[in-house]
């Protein structure tokens, strides 16, 4: 993509990377086509950034597998224009969701925020794994609808566009959906992400004395909040009227599921549809994902998305908390299977989509 270029000249150029750090780099117009080993997705994940996963030791699933050579320590993946970022170590993936809350954790160690946070935001399928990070650091934190024009006015509250407001800035914010940024521009920023992780990185093994690994960032963070076992299912292509139809029925029994009980004595505390009254200039979203929050602070979320000829797109979000006296070693996919589980069993997708699997998880 675009961005490739940039990579070159920052990573290769000015940080001194060996040459050939940086692969894909050279812009094309068809992100290399469906002869590519990517089928021409510029998408940042374990399905599509093919090459990057294999190297580092992991397969489309994220399972660990062998690649008969010896596999970097840090690997990253942008999209074409690289607003977008996947983070992974040695045989190690890290979840978006996990990636946000890491960075605001440690955001000490980046010089850009040495002053201190005065606020952070996720869109509301992300994972609550910043809510944990910033009650614990006293970090104003809001939950947005999914699109960065929610972000964007925080950080513009108490600036000349919404004076008298509260600011917020300095600022880190994200979504699931591989997009991390902060207030230095107004948009989702890859290249900016993994220049935050390799600061946190270098800081911590400057400490340490010795070499910190990514998944050594994750396990720590973990320890000391928990861990929010997360997935995403992307039902692709579905028939629009009948995913609409699917919407619908469960939007008619907002409200009433409360005390439902599931399979592993999962209860149902919330059962909502997500509404975002802005505090910055006071607009009011509505019908921003259907919600179902368990006591345990377990969440399937549903939302639909696109309207184009290959159909409509059924997004399936699925967390589970596990507390740092927990068991946090667990296959993150693995975890959230029984809550997919109840999930079809709410939404009846299956009867209505009549798809049996998802198209991505991620």
């Amino acid at each position: 993509g675009v961005q490739g270029p940039y990579a070159l000249r920052v990573f290769e150029k000015e940080l001194g990377a060996p040459v050939g750090s940086c692969k894909n780099a050279t812009p094309l117009p068809d992100f290399g086509g469906p002869s590519s080993a990517w089928h021409g997705h510029a998408d940042p994940n374990l399905t599509y950034a093919v090459e990057l996963v294999k190297d580092m030791g992991l397969n489309k699933e994220g399972n660990k597998v062998e690649t008969g050579k010896p596999i970097p320590s840090f690997g990253a993946a942008a999209d074409g224009d690289a607003d977008r970022n996947m983070i992974c170590g040695s045989q190690f993936f890290v979840s978006p969701s996990d990636s946000l809350a890491m960075i605001v954790a440690n955001a000490h160690l980046i010089p850009q925020f040495k002053a201190g946070l005065k606020g952070c935001a996720r869109s509301m399928p992300t994972s609550a794994a910043l809510d944990l990070v910033a009650k614990k650091k006293n970090i104003p934190c809001f939950e947005v609808p999914t699109g960065w024009k929610f972000f964007g006015n925080l950080m513009d509250s108490g600036t000349t566009y919404f004076p008298g407001k509260e600011t917020y800035t300095p600022f880190i914010c994200g979504e699931e959906s591989f997009g991390t940024g902060a207030d230095h521009v107004r948009e989702k920023d890859g290249m900016w992400a993994v220049m935050a992780w390799l600061q946190i990185l270098a800081k911590k093994t400057e400490e340490a004395g010795k070499l910190v690994s990514v998944e050594d960032v994750a396990n720590a963070h973990w320890k000391e909040y928990g861990r929010n076992y997360y997935a995403r299912y992307d039902y692709e292509g579905v028939d629009k009227a009948k995913a609409e139809e699917m919407f619908s029925a469960m939007e008619a029994q907002v409200g009433q599921l409360v005390g439902k009980e599931f399979q592993g004595g999962l209860k149902i505390k919330i059962n909502d549809m997500f509404e975002y009254n802005d505090p910055v200039d006071g607009s009011v979203s509505k019908k921003q994902g259907l919600r179902f929050i368990f006591e345990d602070n377990s969440r399937i979320i549903f939302r639909l998305s696109g309207t184009g000829v290959a159909g409509a797109t059924v997004r399936l979000y699925l967390e589970k908390y596990e507390p740092p006296t927990g068991d946090l070693t667990q296959h993150q996919f693995e975890v959230v299977k029984p809550l997919a589980a109840i999930a079809l069993e709410l939404s009846k997708l299956s009867s209505y989509t009549g798809r049996d699997a998802p198209t991505v998880i991620t």
